[in-house]
């Protein structure tokens, strides 16, 4: 059950009334959006907090990568820099932010850049040469970025809290009413049990779907091997290798670390968990907790374990004990679709660019 703090409705109110005026504001072209010439697919959600974009992110880019040339665009959350940005493996969380970093170490050949100003951000992008230039780019968080006009709109919601359960911040966690999800072309479940039953997906699909336009689909999360974030240190090892007399800490600074603790407890006898509030640096005072913690532990077969995201700040993190090294671990995650529908999902996104294009390339003739 979702509770809400009900004595903040006037707030509420005032803020969805402001909201509301944006959007009718873009909507009747008052406020100018743009779109552009090449496919520009947006993965947001209505919701604050962790709805899982960055896996899904990922998966795009997997499935477009060995087929057009792509670059995702972020806004680069809580960095300390400013303007337009195109990362590299040697950027730091600092300049390019927390999800940034853990997709450029993942695939260290995207194309990504990092600008608040996503209209800009896109125009810089198009002006790079041809060699350079995006085929494809991936809107990472955009929904709410009117200036840019997306040419597909991919929007998430967890399966814990949907928006359809939400009410508006600040009573509860959405950006936008519900009515605002036409703009949407394709609706995610995102982290569902692996327990639903076909029943449940159809009273799902039923309160999910608001418009006819839109697509459903359903995604879980899939776990990886515990793998370790120094290779050259330790070897990776499963789940099921964890022993019954190690001690673990698990610690985290994500928006729902709820599912990454759940699934290492379900196999460690011994498990302490740290969760950090949302982009916490990993300063003196986070190493402290953790190191007490750590230290703390009688086993002498002891591991930490911690998540990607978290784990791409750590790596060149100076006030990480070397004697960590050779124990801290991560755990991968990927998405992966519900009732065999990942098809489905990849052959509508691939139709939807290869129209895209056509319809591009048919302006441009007439």
């Amino acid at each position: 059950m979702i509770k809400f703090n009900s004595s903040l409705s006037p707030f509420a109110f005032l803020y969805g009334l402001a909201v509301w005026i944006r959007n009718r504001l873009f909507d009747r072209k008052l406020l100018p959006a743009e779109r552009f010439p090449v496919p520009v697919i947006c993965v947001g959600n209505i919701a604050a907090g962790g709805t899982g974009k960055t896996p899904h992110i990922e998966y795009l880019v997997r499935l477009l990568q060995p087929r057009c040339k792509v670059a995702v665009l972020s806004r680069g959350y809580k960095r300390k820099t400013s303007g337009f940005l195109l990362a590299d493996t040697k950027s730091s969380s600092e300049a390019i932010g927390d999800e940034p970093l853990q997709l450029i170490r993942k695939f260290p050949n995207l194309l990504l850049a990092i600008d608040a100003d996503r209209r800009r951000g896109i125009r810089n992008l198009l002006a790079l040469p041809e060699a350079q230039r995006p085929e494809v780019i991936l809107l990472d968080d955009g929904f709410q970025h009117r200036y840019v006009t997306p040419s597909l709109s991919v929007i998430l919601t967890d399966y814990s809290r949907r928006y359809y359960h939400d009410r508006l911040l600040p009573v509860g966690r959405l950006r936008e009413p519900t009515s605002e999800l036409h703009r949407a072309d394709i609706v995610i479940v995102t982290k569902c049990p692996t327990a639903l039953q076909p029943i449940d997906f159809r009273i799902l699909k039923t309160e999910a779907v608001f418009f006819a336009h839109q697509q459903l689909f359903f995604t879980e999360i899939a776990y990886g091997n515990l793998k370790p974030v120094f290779p050259k240190t330790a070897s990776s090892r499963t789940l099921e290798q964890i022993k019954p007399d190690e001690d673990l800490l698990l610690f985290s600074a994500i928006a729902a670390p709820r599912p990454f603790t759940e699934k290492i407890t379900g196999h460690a006898r011994k498990a302490v968990c740290v969760s950090f509030p949302d982009h916490s640096p990993f300063g003196k005072q986070e190493f402290h907790k953790l190191k007490t913690l750590f230290d703390s532990m009688p086993s002498p077969s002891k591991l930490l374990v911690t998540t990607e995201k978290d784990a791409a700040r750590l790596i060149n993190n100076p006030r990480l004990p070397k004697e960590w090294k050779s124990r801290l671990y991560v755990l991968p995650v990927t998405v992966r679709f519900c009732r065999e529908s990942q098809p489905a999902f990849d052959s509508l996104i691939l139709k939807h660019i290869e129209t895209y294009r056509q319809t591009i390339t048919l302006h441009k003739q007439s």
